[in-house]
């Protein structure tokens, strides 16, 4: 089965045509990082609008990469919850028409659930249950993945996402958008040790994160040393905010492990790409006897061929949309 998929939940606009889940056959994403790197994040009205001039000759590369025509498909996926609304829209508009046109079903696919199935690119092996950590720019979940499209939100964030955190702390020590990119490298030169911060909790609720306190703290550091003429050592620094993130949601989700007896662990999403988060889950792997599974760090962004491989268990399952699917802002994974 060939699923023509599309994405444009943020600020990249891709399309993919994926067969049965597993095999990309053509991949294309038109980044719009260098335009919003001018305003140090993403602006929603510019990314709709760059959605609307990229997405025509995305999908068309996409057809054209994988020697294939709209006919010779089987179904159409898009991305349709969560992300930012008026880029979503784009996306959703522009499969429905393809739907319509070819007489295609259209599959609507949900952003987390997309991040998820990119490992089972990576990984044919990799099959439901399994335990997954999905981390990103506005997410942080610890999600119980019964089946393909059978899933539990074991815990999450209570306030700010660990993509967030990252992003934010970046920008105040004076590094580019986006900033957790820079802050993963530049942490590599530093002690992780220089600098004592909160690894914060919540009571009651042992698998959810917080990481608004965390954020804070470092800013607050940056801003106190500033206003005494001080200059912080920048590598230290980042390298002890990247362990204080990494070892939260490492304890958090090895626990979830423990408690309910997963042996398959899986991370995904865009900090998914942290180097040390990477490095401490294979290790903490490792020493338990655990199977640990993550993308390719070109399969951890945004991309076409992710919603293609959920897209298609999605098909399976039988979710079908209608010609009245609407974009979602918001929306829960299961």
């Amino acid at each position: 089965m060939k699923i023509l998929s599309i994405e444009s939940s943020c600020d990249e606009t891709a399309a993919a045509v994926v067969e049965n889940g597993r095999k990309i056959l053509s991949s294309v994403v038109a980044s719009q990082v260098e335009e919003h790197k001018l305003y140090g994040g993403v602006v929603p009205e510019i990314a709709s609008r760059r959605h609307c001039e990229a997405i025509n000759g995305v999908v068309t590369k996409a057809l054209d990469d994988a020697s294939l025509g709209l006919r010779e498909l089987d179904a159409i996926a898009v991305t349709y919850a969560p992300g930012l609304i008026g880029a979503l829209l784009v996306g959703v508009n522009f499969a429905k028409g393809l739907s319509m046109a070819a007489g295609l079903p259209l599959v609507p696919v949900h952003h987390l659930r997309s991040h998820i199935a990119s490992n089972y690119i990576a990984h044919p092996d990799l099959e439901p249950p399994f335990l997954c950590l999905v981390v990103s720019g506005g997410h942080s979940h610890i999600v119980e993945v019964k089946d393909y499209t059978e899933m539990m939100v074991i815990g999450k964030t209570r306030d700010d996402a660990a993509g967030e955190a990252f992003d934010k702390a970046a920008r105040t020590m004076g590094m580019p958008y986006p900033g957790g990119i820079h802050l993963d490298k530049v942490a590599e030169q530093g002690d992780p040790l220089s600098f004592t911060l909160p690894r914060p909790k919540v009571d009651g609720a042992p698998y959810d994160f917080s990481f608004s306190g965390l954020k804070t703290a470092v800013i607050n550091l940056i801003h106190n040393a500033a206003q005494k003429g001080e200059t912080l050592p920048v590598a230290d620094l980042s390298a002890s905010f990247r362990k204080a993130v990494v070892d939260s949601l490492t304890e958090k989700f090895i626990s979830a492990a423990d408690d309910l007896g997963y042996k398959k662990l899986v991370l995904a999403g865009g900090v998914s790409a942290n180097s040390l988060l990477r490095r401490t889950i294979r290790e903490e792997c490792g020493k338990n006897g655990r199977l640990c599974y993550y993308p390719p760090l070109e399969l951890c962004g945004d991309n076409g061929a992710m919603v293609g491989a959920q897209g298609y268990y999605e098909f399976l399952a039988g979710n079908i949309a209608s010609m009245d699917l609407n974009a979602r802002a918001t929306m829960t994974i299961e």
